[in-house]
């Protein structure tokens, strides 16, 4: 089967995205394992499936990482899926309601290149998250090859904890986040970002991504630092989040708001592969 496929990024965390309203797709993890692959496929982070809504939403869409595993949420997928459907003249608003794994989002296209995302409420309820935890608390405790990592955990349509460095150049991502990505007290993995405050309106940060591996960004995890950070009164809404990638900026008004992702997406080439 020869499949039609657009090759995008948001702050360098790359996507594949694949239309699935005018034609029938129906692939398998080994399939999207082959085309995640950098050497033999097309090579991606993550891949977009826009399919029609179940619902009164516009669209649906269905997020794959490169192993193949599906999960419901991704911010720099969700900015470059607007610009996608806008782009392949499915629809024509600017304001456009998405059905996701985790829920309905709202996308607001800025301009050619910039996409503002209502990421929905966070939610800090550790079955909810899921966080294998007795008690809600403001920072959690686990032991990984004896030592104590504290990390601040949540939910913004996938799992998160958000671990605070001194230096975010020597962040233990290959090792602490590594480990603590598939440990135990997340039932269903988590993505695992390290944030270094730099001052009280922005914060740096690297994330290791649930089923990816450290990504250039991850907008969902930039909204889980400024989340956290927030919380714990290190920094005031909005917050200016630097990634290897490049900066997004997001907004929170406190517990039981919606908060806000802003940021670019961009196209990169047009393509077909045979599966």
């Amino acid at each position: 089967m020869l499949i039609p496929f657009t090759k995008m990024h948001g702050l360098g965390n790359d996507f594949v995205v694949i239309d699935a309203i005018t034609q029938t797709v129906q692939l398998t993890q080994e399939q999207i394992r082959n085309m995640a692959d950098r050497h033999h496929g097309v090579g991606f982070d993550q891949m977009l499936l826009v399919e029609p809504a179940q619902g009164g939403a516009d669209f649906r869409y269905v997020i794959y990482n490169a192993d193949g595993s599906e999960v419901s949420q991704c911010g720099n997928g969700a900015r470059c899926f607007a610009l996608f459907v806008q782009r392949q003249g499915l629809t024509d608003k600017k304001s456009i309601r998405v059905e996701t794994g985790a829920g309905e989002i709202v996308l607001n296209i800025v301009s050619s290149n910039e996409v503002e995302v209502n990421m929905g409420v966070p939610t800090f309820v550790p079955s909810d998250i899921p966080l294998l935890a007795d008690e809600e608390l403001a920072e959690y405790e686990v032991e990984l090859s004896q030592q104590v990592v504290s990390f601040s955990a949540l939910s913004i349509g996938n799992p998160h904890a958000v671990i605070n460095v001194n230096d975010i150049a020597s962040a233990p991502l290959e090792t602490v986040g590594k480990r603590l990505e598939s440990h135990t007290v997340f039932p269903e993995r988590a993505n695992i970002g390290f944030s270094q405050i730099i001052n009280r309106s922005e914060l740096a940060l690297r994330v290791y991504e649930r089923g990816a591996g450290e990504t250039l960004a991850c907008g969902s995890g930039a909204c889980a630092a400024a989340i956290a950070a927030i919380k714990l009164d290190k920094v005031d809404s909005p917050v200016k989040v630097t990634l290897p990638g490049g900066s997004l900026n997001i907004s929170w008004a406190g517990l039981g708001m919606p908060v806000i992702m802003t940021g670019p997406a961009t196209f990169v080439f047009d393509g077909t592969i045979t599966i």
